[in-house]
């Protein structure tokens, strides 16, 4: 069976137009989200294949984001528990009386998600992307059909869009967003425009002009907006970097093609301000985050004022057509290439800022078909389905529990920045990031459902229905996982019982995920239970007949 999916496979990626293959389960994006749904279904019975719109499986946990946003880990249980099990057993944690490693290397990752959905006997296919603009076929409320740009078809009973973009859902006819609602639209105090942003900014004056009263490069024109409305903003993206120190591993920052050090004039003039403002040499680990994972790398992230995160520029990504998403995808890559050279290369910047953006450089083990550069671009944030329920502010904080729910989140509120503008006194300032706590709290299932009236046999686990304040803290590669596993055995219950996705028993999906290890009460009992459920996954079975040691009796 498994040599005749990986000849399909060789087929499809060829670019055939194949004839129509039927599954149980189509699922669409081979994020971990994707991979926790196809896994579940399959060993809930399903047939199922995934289908990947590039080359590689498991989104931003096997593309860079190593430094796992945990938030409380008691919360985290069912697949992902099991994910980070699986991690713990290739780092052979059990030496250091230890069962989980929260923080792979991509490449461990990719491998990990790689084995579960062999195990599961899960077709996967990559370079399948979803024909643009008419690749759903629907018969009343029903998809039936996906097309992809190949001409390879695939009818399914139930269907998943675990895209980060939510194409699939879109062609769908579902329901959608992006961008930040108003305070008002659902009563939401951390939502529209922010009229203060404490975090990622500058604390230093710095004009946003130049002499000429120019506009400084990588700032915006346009006003900020009046605090509490709404906007198509979305929240910047990054490329997270697995880097290395270790000398023998390093790949020295590349150049980008059109490099332009202009570009980088307001980083010049922060480091310059910053470096008099706290009274020593600003270094590369202000401006740049490193969070160790094993192996003598880092997960390098976005930190201050001016960094990785490449604000204002993908306003156009959730809605934009293939080519929009690919320039915009590039100019990212261009931007953060040219920001780490810039650190290491100009002459401008103090030699010890240089110096130590030379010491870090790509992990030449990471990444090896993308020159060691991610696979993925940290999409933060694109379409948001508006569903049955929509999780809201208020979720997160106050009204924690549900009667459906599926799992947990825990993470802060966490929007990176939207936008840099030029204030009212004419200094550089950023806007949008939002740092906020919250409780932990549950997770409906109801947040995975298109409208009833517009289809009724689709899941999407990961542009989910929520605002932007809540999907902020929902978003985590986690719960991701979490809410992937849920939506597999919700499949599976809906085709067994012959129903749509609406009307599952919830009681039964509970209990299910339950069963595998999912965690639905904050505290480190709850945890440890679910962590007794994948322990017993992993135990071997019991012998038959004495151990191949044992002595016989009396000799």
């Amino acid at each position: 069976m498994k040599s005749v999916r990986l000849i399909a496979a060789a087929l499809w990626v060829t670019g055939c137009a194949c004839a129509q293959q039927s599954f149980d389960l189509v699922v669409y994006g081979g994020t971990a989200a994707g991979v926790t749904t196809a896994v579940a279904g399959a060993r809930h019975g399903l047939s199922v294949v995934l289908l990947e719109p590039r080359d590689h499986i498991g989104g931003m946990v096997s593309g860079g984001l190593s430094a796992t946003d945990v938030g409380r880990r008691e919360v985290i249980g069912g697949m992902a528990l099991e994910f980070y099990y699986r991690s713990g057993r290739h780092y052979e944690m059990a030496r250091n009386l230890q069962e989980l490693a929260w923080k792979p290397e991509p490449k461990v990752a990719e491998q990990i998600f790689v084995e579960m959905l062999n195990e599961a006997g899960v077709n996967v296919l990559r370079r399948q992307r979803l024909r643009e603009r008419d690749g759903v076929r629907k018969e009343g409320g029903r998809i039936v059909e996906i097309v992809m740009e190949n001409g390879a078809r695939f009818a399914g009973k139930a269907f998943a869009d675990a895209s980060y973009e939510g194409d699939l859902m879109a062609q769908a006819k579902v329901s959608y967003t992006f961008g930040r609602e108003s305070i008002a639209e659902y009563n939401e105090p951390l939502a529209g425009v922010r009229a203060v942003t404490p975090s990622h900014q500058f604390p230093v004056d710095i004009p946003g002009r130049d002499a000429q009263g120019k506009l400084l490069p990588e700032v915006s024109g346009e006003p900020r907006g009046e605090p509490g409305s709404a906007d198509k903003r979305i929240q910047s993206y990054n490329f997270r970097i697995a880097a290395t120190n270790v000398a023998a591993n390093r790949v020295p920052w590349p150049k980008p093609e059109h490099y332009d050090p202009k570009r980088y004039e307001l980083l010049r003039l922060y480091i310059d301000a910053m470096t008099a403002y706290m009274g020593r040499t600003m270094e590369f680990t202000d401006v740049s985050s490193t969070g160790l994972i094993p192996n003598g790398k880092a997960d390098l992230n976005n930190r201050g004022g001016f960094s990785t995160d490449y604000i204002g520029k993908n306003y156009g990504y959730p809605d934009g057509t293939y080519a929009e998403r690919e320039r915009i995808w590039k100019d990212h890559e261009d931007y953060q290439k040219g920001f780490y050279y810039f650190l290491a290369n100009d002459p401008r910047l103090p030699e010890s800022m240089r110096r130590t953006a030379r010491e870090w450089g790509l992990s030449k083990d990471e990444f090896s078909d993308t020159g060691h550069w991610p696979h993925q671009l940290y999409v933060r944030e694109a379409r948001r389905m508006v569903g049955e329920y929509v999780t809201v502010q208020k979720d997160l904080q106050t009204e924690l529990t549900k009667p459906d729910a599926i799992g947990m989140g825990s993470y802060n509120s966490d929007s990176h920045n939207l936008q840099r503008f030029v204030n009212e006194k004419g200094f550089v300032e950023n806007e949008g990031d939002v740092q906020v706590g919250v409780r932990p709290y549950q997770i409906p299932y109801r947040s995975l459902l298109p409208k009833r009236a517009e289809v009724t046999n689709l899941l999407v686990p990961v542009c989910f229905s929520a605002s932007h304040v809540a999907y902020s803290s929902m978003r985590m590669e986690p719960q991701y996982m979490i809410i992937g596993h849920a939506t597999g055995v919700a499949a599976a219950l809906a085709l067994k019982g012959g129903v749509a996705v609406q009307d599952i028993p919830v009681s039964e999906l509970r209990k299910i995920l339950k069963s595998e290890g999912a965690v639905f009460e904050y505290g480190a009992a709850q945890q440890n239970e679910a962590l007794n459920v994948i322990r017993r996954r992993f135990q071997p079975p019991p012998r038959k007949g004495p151990a191949p040691w044992a002595r016989p009796a009396g000799k």
